[in-house]
């Protein structure tokens, strides 16, 4: 019998989940029940390109289909109650990062999926990136020595929180929005959880157009033996940035130091793409997502789209016997993770507000 999975949120994140499901279900090992979401014109998008069952609220969605498992793809601060929900119903969950935007929130869904012995995976896609993925090969085997320091830098351009979330970008930041996915990759690539942090923020240009939330975050994560990296997010770019987001890491260690540059990938030129007329600088990121195929059916493939694959592997390992929880620890992002980066994302706000006063993450 066919895996049933549903999806919560048709935005634009929520629309990733939808294409990564449906590919999956033409294997007819997955079934795509439904979608629920509350924009009618969106829902109607969804359905009509999709050719997907849609609802207009959680309730009738998983009423109606039944899941074995949902994926929520929501606005950040409305992840806890309908994850708890979905996980006391015996549902596995795949939740769209960050897994909450308060630490108590995220303690409450792990509680849930443990009580449940529920999957509870967060889409913290940027391990999947083949270039992090030999990164993280590179300092397991010892390749840059100890760890002693980095940076890492997410920015993206300013319709980002305007035109993409225009309304719920006050109620995130950059560093919710952008910075969590460094946060987490940090965390991943040390091996260890972090112990406090320092961080300032800037508010002028958002402000300015009535979006009440910082431009910029810049912070100072630290781990344990004087380990530290610094992370700049922000989200308030000019549109004539050559790429949407500008982002990168850098690994020093005691005996060496890489670096991912994922903006630039040694592609870039200044042509005319997508209907302009005019030429632009143009550095595509093709590992993230890419969609072609003939037809009339299309074929999506990147690091995006196997960050979501992986959570439909895990969960028919689950159902089919192949794996138990205990066997899958450590193997992907749980909500353990997502707790840690949280509690990282909480004290970097804490730590903005009070002028960079150190937070230490103990004392969430």
């Amino acid at each position: 019998m066919a895996l049933k999975i549903a999806t919560v949120g048709g935005g634009t994140f929520g629309e990733m989940h939808i294409r990564v499901l449906t590919q999956r279900a033409r294997q007819e090992d997955v079934a795509f029940v439904g979608l629920a979401e509350i924009n009618p014109d969106l829902r109607e998008q969804r359905k009509n390109k999709y050719d997907i069952a849609v609802f207009d609220n959680v309730e009738t969605l998983l009423a109606e289909t039944d899941p074995d498992a949902v994926t929520v793809a929501t606005p950040d601060h409305l992840h806890r109650d309908l994850v708890v929900s979905c996980l006391q119903r015996g549902l596995h969950v795949l939740v769209e990062k960050p897994m909450d935007v308060n630490v108590g929130g995220c303690r409450e869904m792990v509680a849930a999926a443990e009580a449940a012995g529920r999957l509870l995976q967060v889409d913290f896609m940027k391990r999947h990136d083949p270039y992090h993925l030999e990164l993280k090969s590179v300092v397991d085997d010892g390749g840059v020595g100890d760890v002693q320091y980095g940076y890492a830098w997410m920015e993206d351009r300013i319709e980002v929180p305007r035109d993409w979330l225009p309304s719920w970008a006050a109620n995130s930041s950059p560093a919710w929005f952008v910075g969590v996915h460094y946060f987490d990759l940090i965390r991943w690539i040390v091996g260890q959880d972090a112990v406090a942090v320092s961080a300032t923020g800037v508010r002028q240009k958002l402000t300015s157009l009535g979006i009440d939330t910082y431009d910029a975050i810049q912070a100072k994560i630290m781990f344990p033996n004087g380990v530290s990296f610094t992370v700049d997010s922000a989200w308030h770019w000019p549109e004539e940035n050559e790429a949407i987001v500008n982002q990168g890491i850098k690994v020093v260690g005691t005996e060496g130091w890489m670096t991912v540059d994922s903006q630039d990938r040694g592609t870039r030129g200044c042509v005319r793409r997508h209907g302009r007329k005019e030429s632009k600088m143009y550095t595509p990121n093709l590992g993230f997502f890419q969609e072609g195929g003939g037809g009339g059916q299309s074929t999506y493939w990147g690091y995006a789209v196997d960050s979501i694959e992986t959570f439909v592997s895990n969960v028919q390992g689950l159902a089919t016997g192949g794996h138990t929880l205990g066997s899958l620890a450590g193997t992907y992002p749980s909500g353990v993770d997502g707790l840690e980066v949280t509690k990282i994302a909480v004290a970097i706000h804490e730590s903005a507000a009070a002028g960079g006063d150190i937070v230490r993450l103990d004392e969430l």
